[in-house]
């Protein structure tokens, strides 16, 4: 009694100074929402270690496996005295090794550590077994007997060889393939699957014949496994969707197995026609494209194409281009307008300013570097004015705007905020093929955000309204319009062409090209571009993107076009007139429909004209100081903003401006003073030595200004039409420049000019 407490208290001893290591690494297993194997990936130990749970092996496999390893493995503690007498004995009177007497428990402990095999080292083997049998159920050891099984190379594990060698999960095994995987663990060196299956065959129809002898099988299953055809075919594992199996890889580095919301139809199509498509652009410089396809109703990523090529090594194939990050070009501009909408600064009639604009030293054109005078809110999204967007950003406010991008989970854009400007909604920052095609999925959505989702869930997901129907609804009818500059020449005349809003965008200097679309279904994002960030003179957009965009919806939409968007029932209708999109004044002839949310949209009246009185014949205004009892009339004439009038002006556009106030009129006009557009106050201004570089004056007046007067420190250099510009030669250092009006109105700014040395 006190020997085996001794004994038992020895073991205890070194179980906890000596604690076994279970340790195992498996290959990653990505699956599609099907159950489509994706993907598989080396263990950290570079093994081909495919996890194998014991409900996935069946009762036979088991059976055959403890029948031909280890009879009596649920009756010991892990060591078999029996087996290890007989063994010892056998192995003495030969003088060869006949029989290791080794459980199933034991080998498992020497298969997590190998070791040379001694008699020492079997007695460490029955030490780690016993520790095993301590710590874990019968099921869990036999379930790491299953996976740890030998079969050459860095093939471990019966669920790895049947899917390499066999392509089919354990549960499909025949009778024949399970006793093959069973006999060649013990020889797997020599027992090399399609190397040696002569001899695999040889030892397959031995052990069949004890399992016939034992009543283990039948005579029947004995004759059709006897000469069932061994032809076992080592094969490449599925490696669909590598950048999104390999981020999820490193996402759930703990996770065997990882159940994907990818689409394996979608993937297949999505991939082929991308890497189709790109090696068109090859010919023109544009080596690199990525597409993301969201399902809308699950907010669940079904096609992940991270490049065109990934073992496309000369052009960086192996970057995960839905992740980078890169300048998006236009693709912001829907959310501007839409939260204009909503906070009733415009309507998709609302007449927006189109001239050129100084922000500070900020001077942002149109890509087409003309000017419109005005356009309405819809056609300045439909063409992707720039001007008009950095000017309602303006109003609207720039951080009030990023705020918004916050909700929409716009993380990389957020990272910059303290750097951000206007030039924001142009692309003057930061984003992913992701996250702008996550920010275009709330437009589908009809205005909620949810995260995105990679891998099944049944968890409810979490939804935050970013949008309100009516701004969606107005923003989705606009992106829908089929007339517009950005049709791909390719497609135009094509009359299938896929029923959805998508908005495109081209990054400074040509390195980015964006096509993002959606409907109720699904929301595509494509990029196309080089991952180098080398710019190419043709890309854009239109006609480098979104042709692709067009070819995946068009495959996709198998079940026909998904049916518009319903018109919400807080958005109305209202007749506005055409020259501002305000609400008619009594003057306005030319009406047209629009859309409004009560009590929300502006409801301004249209003020295009205004009433003035003038002399008899139309030469000379009044304002009610200066106005004469009789010999006056009244006439509507023009009341735009003095930018706008003057911009006409500069076009050669005459408008009916009103005439100049009386001259003889006391009164002092204070308001209404010069507005120097030219030059910013404050700022350096650089001019090459030796050069004939000139600095530009102009300015914005009131209508009825005609005449300006320049001054440079105090010292009249000009006076001249109010709408012509006048150019001068700096000295150097601090400028003092003064512009009067002929009303007595000046304004005054100061620049610091240098001459480059």
């Amino acid at each position: 009694m006190q020997t085996t407490f001794g004994v038992l208290m020895l073991f205890m001893l070194l179980h906890f100074i000596f604690p076994p290591r279970v340790l195992i690494d498996y290959s990653r297993i990505v699956y599609s929402k099907e159950g489509e194997i994706l993907h598989v990936t080396l263990s950290n130990d570079h093994k081909w270690r495919i996890k194998a749970h014991l409900n996935e092996i069946p009762e036979r496999t088991k059976e055959i496996l403890l029948y031909k390893e280890d009879k009596y493995f649920y009756y010991h503690l892990g060591v078999n005295p029996i087996s290890i007498i007989t063994s010892f004995f056998s192995n003495t009177v030969s003088g060869k090794r006949l029989s290791g007497a080794s459980t199933i428990t034991m080998q498992v402990a020497r298969l997590l550590l190998p070791k040379k095999r001694t008699y020492w080292n079997k007695i460490v083997e029955i030490f780690r077994a016993l520790q095993l049998e301590l710590l874990f159920s019968k099921d869990e050891i036999l379930e790491l007997y299953c996976n740890l099984l030998p079969y050459g190379g860095n093939y471990e594990g019966i669920k790895t060889a049947s899917f390499f060698y066999f392509q089919k999960p354990v549960e499909k095994l025949s009778l024949a393939q399970i006793v093959s995987l069973t006999i060649i663990p013990n020889k797997p060196t020599s027992l090399r699957l399609q190397e040696g299956n002569e001899q695999i065959v040889a030892q397959r129809t031995k052990w069949l014949e004890e399992l016939k002898n034992d009543d283990v099988i039948t005579q029947k299953e004995f004759q059709e496994a006897k000469y069932e055809p061994f032809e076992p075919k080592r094969t490449k594992l599925p490696n669909f969707a590598p950048h999104f199996s390999t981020r999820l890889s490193i996402r759930y580095p703990r996770t065997t197995e990882i159940y994907s919301t990818l689409d394996a139809r979608i993937q297949q199509l999505a991939a082929t026609l991308t890497k189709n498509y790109s090696a068109r652009l090859h010919s023109q410089g544009i080596y690199n494209a990525s597409v993301i396809v969201i399902d809308n109703k699950t907010s669940s990523v079904v096609g992940y194409v991270g490049s065109n090529n990934f073992y496309d090594t000369l052009h960086a194939g192996q970057v995960d281009g839905i992740t980078a990050t890169r300048s998006p070009g236009s693709t912001l501009k829907p959310l501007l307008y839409a939260k204009a909408f909503e906070a009733g600064l415009v309507t998709p009639k609302k007449q927006l300013l189109d001239i050129p604009v100084n922000f500070s030293g900020y001077v942002p054109e149109n890509l087409d570097l003309s000017y419109r005078g005005t356009v309405t809110m819809e056609d300045a999204l439909i063409n992707s004015l720039n001007i008009p967007a950095v000017n309602l950003l303006a109003e609207y406010g720039l951080p009030r705007f990023l705020d918004d991008l916050d909700k929409a989970q716009m993380k990389t854009v957020l990272k910059q905020r303290k750097k951000l400007g206007l030039s924001v909604i142009l692309g003057g920052c930061g984003t992913s093929l992701e996250e702008l095609t996550t920010l275009f999925s709330i437009y589908a959505k009809q205005g909620l955000f949810s995260p995105i989702q990679f891998i099944q869930t049944t968890e409810s997901i979490d939804t935050t309204r970013v949008l309100q129907e009516e701004s969606t609804y107005i923003l989705s009818t606009i992106l829908a319009s089929l007339t517009r500059p950005d049709m791909p020449t390719s497609i135009e005349s094509n009359i299938r062409i896929p029923r959805i809003s998508w908005k495109t965008g081209t990054s400074y200097g040509k390195r980015d090209a964006w096509s993002i679309g959606y409907n109720k279904q699904y929301t595509i994002g494509v990029w196309v571009g080089n991952f180098n960030g080398t710019g190419v003179p043709t890309i854009s957009g239109a006609q480098s993107a979104t042709p692709l965009l067009f070819e995946l919806f068009s495959s996709l939409q198998y079940r026909g076009d998904v049916s518009p968007y319903e018109l919400p029932k807080n958005l109305q209708q209202r007749v506005v007139c055409s020259v501002s999109g305000d609400i008619p004044n009594s003057f306005c002839t030319s009406l047209i429909s629009d859309v409004f949310i009560p009590l929300r949209s502006n409801s301004m009246v249209c003020s295009h004209l205004k009433t003035v009185i003038v002399s008899a014949d139309e030469t000379v205004s009044y304002c009610t100081s200066c106005q004469p009892v009789i010999g006056t009339t009244k006439r509507l004439y023009a009341n735009y903003p003095m930018s706008l009038l003057a911009f006409y002006s500069s076009q050669g556009v005459k408008k009916n401006t009103e005439p100049p106030h009386n001259p003889e009129c006391n009164r002092f006009f204070k308001e209404g003073a010069p507005v120097i557009t030219s030059l910013v106050n404050e700022k350096d201004y650089i001019i090459e030595n030796d050069s004939t570089q000139k600095i530009q004056l102009s300015a914005a007046v009131q209508a009825d200004v005609s005449v300006v007067y320049w001054y440079v420190n105090d010292k009249l250099i000009s006076s001249s039409p109010a709408t012509t510009p006048y150019f001068y030669k700096p000295k150097e250092g601090i400028q003092k420049i003064s512009c009067s009006d002929d009303k007595g109105r000046n304004t005054t700014v100061t620049i610091t000019v240098k001459y480059m040395k």
